[in-house]
């Protein structure tokens, strides 16, 4: 397995990021490959590194790090405990209002629920 480093594999080439509008992003990369630019990919989708990550997962977890069970998360939160159940399993969606009550007892962003 490949191993990425920091170091600079040539001392003739910079590593230089742009953020641009998507529309340009076609003419930008005909300009810099005029240049000799080389398009080098370092990174991946989160969704890729971390498939096993949903918003179910996410309330677990971060119900686990406030050391809550489902029974007193719900009460805070004025839902049945059922209902907190059902959101770890996956059987029920967190919409944003709810996110946003979860987020502010579990002290995490609401985007995580999302």
């Amino acid at each position: 397995m490949l191993e990425y480093t920091k170091e600079q594999t040539t001392t003739s080439y910079v590593n230089v990021t742009y953020r641009i509008p998507r529309e340009h992003l076609d003419e930008v990369k005909k300009s810099m490959a005029s240049y000799g630019a080389e398009e080098v990919v370092e990174s991946i989708p989160w969704e890729e590194a971390f498939p096993e990550y949903s918003a179910s997962v996410a309330l677990r977890g971060a119900r686990h790090k406030e050391s809550l069970t489902q029974k007193e998360l719900a009460k805070l939160i004025g839902v049945s405990q059922h209902h907190i159940s059902e959101m770890e399993s996956g059987k029920r969606p967190i919409g944003k209002d709810m996110a946003k009550k979860l987020a502010h007892v579990l002290h995490i962003s609401y985007r995580v629920f999302l």
